[in-house]
C-alpha cells in the first residue's frame, strides 16, 4: 500500500510540474558569502519577494551562464545593485543627451 501511495504522489508531483513549469522557480536558500570574483560577473538582478509562490525574500543575480540566490541585506549585494541602477541611469540619460545633440546638428545645418 505505501509503494502504492509514494507512485501516486510522484506522478501527480511530476503531472503538476509539466502543467505549472514556472511555479517552482523560487529561491529554496540564499547564499550569504559571495565572493567579489562572482559579483563582478553580475549582468542583471532580480528581486525575488516572499509573498505570493515564493516564501523567502532574495536577490537573484543573473551572470552569464547561471543564476545565484544571495540574501537581499548583505552589504555586498546592496552595493553591487546600487552600482548596477546608477550605470543604467547614467546609460540612459547619456544615450538621450547623444539623441538631443544629433537633431540640434541637424536642426543648425538645415539654417
Amino acid at each position: 500500500l505505501i509503494p502504492f501511495i509514494s507512485l501516486l504522489f510522484l506522478t501527480l508531483l511530476l503531472f503538476f510540474l509539466a502543467l505549472f513549469p514556472g511555479t517552482f522557480n523560487c529561491c529554496m536558500k540564499i547564499s550569504d558569502d559571495i565572493p567579489k570574483v562572482i559579483l563582478r560577473r553580475v549582468e542583471k538582478f532580480e528581486t525575488q519577494k516572499a509573498d505570493g509562490p515564493c516564501h523567502l525574500e532574495a536577490i537573484i543575480l543573473h551572470m552569464k551562464d547561471k543564476k545565484l540566490c544571495a540574501n537581499p541585506w548583505n552589504r555586498k549585494v546592496q552595493k553591487i545593485m546600487k552600482k548596477m541602477k546608477h550605470k543604467i541611469h547614467r546609460s540612459k540619460s547619456h544615450v538621450r543627451k547623444q539623441r538631443r545633440t544629433r537633431n540640434n546638428k541637424q536642426i543648425d545645418q538645415k539654417q
